[in-house]
Parts: C-alpha cells; sequence; structure tokens
C-alpha cells in the first residue's frame, strides 16, 4: 500500500528483518512470539537492576510485572496493537536464540509518519555491539517495510551509554525533555532524539557495515 506521500509503506508485521552478522554470530528481529514469554521473564527478572532504573514504573512487584500471568496480558496487548498497526513488536534473535526486544511504538502514517524505538538487550551479552545493530535493523524496518519518514528515541541524562548507541544508528539530539517519563518510582528528564528518512546516505545497517561493526 502507499501513503498519502507516495512512499510504499507496509504493516511490518508479522515479519522479520534481514539477519546480518556480528563477530561470531548471526543476528535479526523477528516477530516476538507468545513462545518467548519463559525467556523474556527470566532474563528480565535477572536484569532488575539494569531494567528497573531506565524503564516505565511498572504496577506491584518487578517479579510481578514479569510473571507468566503478566506476559499472557502483555503479550495479548501487543499482538492487538501489532495487527491495528500502532506497535511492531520484534525479539532480537543472536544465532536464533531470543536475547531482547525492540519496539517500534506510536506508529502514525500519514501527515506525521513517525513512531519511536526503545529496546532492551540481556545482560549477558552486552559490550558486543548488539544493542547497536538490533537498534540499527528496527529503524531500517521502520523506514523500509513500514514506511516511514522519521524515527524519535529518547534516553536519561544518567545514561549515556544508551545515548551513545543512538548516536551509532544515526540519531541526532532534537531537544531536552522536562519529567516526560515516569520510570521507577519518579519523573525522569530525558534527551529526545530523532532520526529522518533522508538525514544520512544509505540505511542504519549500510553505514554500519562500513564502519565494521557488522557484516551484511
Amino acid at each position: 500500500m502507499f501513503n498519502f506521500l507516495g512512499r510504499a509503506s507496509h504493516p511490518g508485521w508479522p515479519e522479520p528483518t534481514p539477519t546480518v552478522h556480528v563477530p561470531g554470530a548471526t543476528l535479526r528481529l523477528r516477530p516476538l512470539a507468545a513462545s518467548d514469554g519463559k525467556s523474556w521473564a527470566r532474563m528480565r527478572i535477572q536484569d532488575e537492576e539494569i531494567l528497573r532504573p531506565v524503564e516505565p514504573t511498572v504496577p506491584g512487584t518487578w517479579e510481578e510485572a514479569h510473571s507468566q500471568a503478566a506476559w499472557r496480558s502483555n503479550w495479548q496487548n501487543l499482538r492487538r496493537f501489532a495487527r491495528d498497526g500502532i506497535i511492531v513488536p520484534l525479539a532480537i534473535e543472536l544465532d536464533d536464540r531470543f536475547i531482547g526486544q525492540v519496539t517500534l511504538g506510536n506508529i502514525q502514517h500519514g501527515a506525521i509518519g513517525e513512531c519511536w524505538v526503545g529496546y532492551w538487550v540481556y545482560s549477558r551479552f552486552a559490550g558486543r555491539g548488539i544493542a547497536t545493530v538490533a537498534c540499527a535493523l528496527g529503524v531500517d524496518h521502520a523506514f523500509a517495510r513500514i514506511g516511514l519518514h522519521r524515527v524519535t528515541a529518547t534516553y536519561l541524562p544518567n545514561n549515556p551509554a544508551s545515548g551513545k548507541v543512538l548516536a551509532n544508528v544515526g540519531f541526532r539530539e532534537e531537544g531536552f525533555l522536562r519529567e516526560n517519563l515516569h520510570i521507577d518510582g519518579a519523573w525522569r528528564d530525558h534527551h529526545f532524539v530523532a532520526q529522518n528518512i533522508d538525514d544520512l546516505p544509505g540505511s542504519a545497517i549500510e553505514r554500519l557495515a562500513a564502519r565494521g561493526r557488522c557484516w551484511i
């Protein structure tokens, strides 16, 4: 289908991204599945000290928010929103193994033509550039398959590692949002970054490949 500006658009769900190579492994994004629930809960519970300070406040305890009942509710909502074209939830697969998630959310076509991107990677695989490559695959999916013009993101001032990931993918600073999101029990400020489809030459993955961060 086409949006009103004439660009080809596609819901982007449910379909995987291309597979790319990272040092010693292959990496792709594929549609999040109900069967990911056990791995999702186990990894996120283990990484509570890392994730809780940077993610939206959850009701109840962290364990309750990552119970199988919570996963079923979360998955049902994500699947419904994905079918409606509002969200594209994607699993990060390293050598065919679930290790995290990239989400494209608040998808809007027409005169806005944008979404936001968020991600998390299981700490066991931190420090290998996986978050950067996974985020790049998500951005390319938003542009090439969903047909959007713009992708935005935010990161906390005390989380410069996330800012570095986003900068490496091609995002630029656009502003500072005061008390933007309720994170870990309080309203937190965020840096606001964005990327338009015509800001930089080629795709995000092509740019990373040219710098030796992955291989197509």
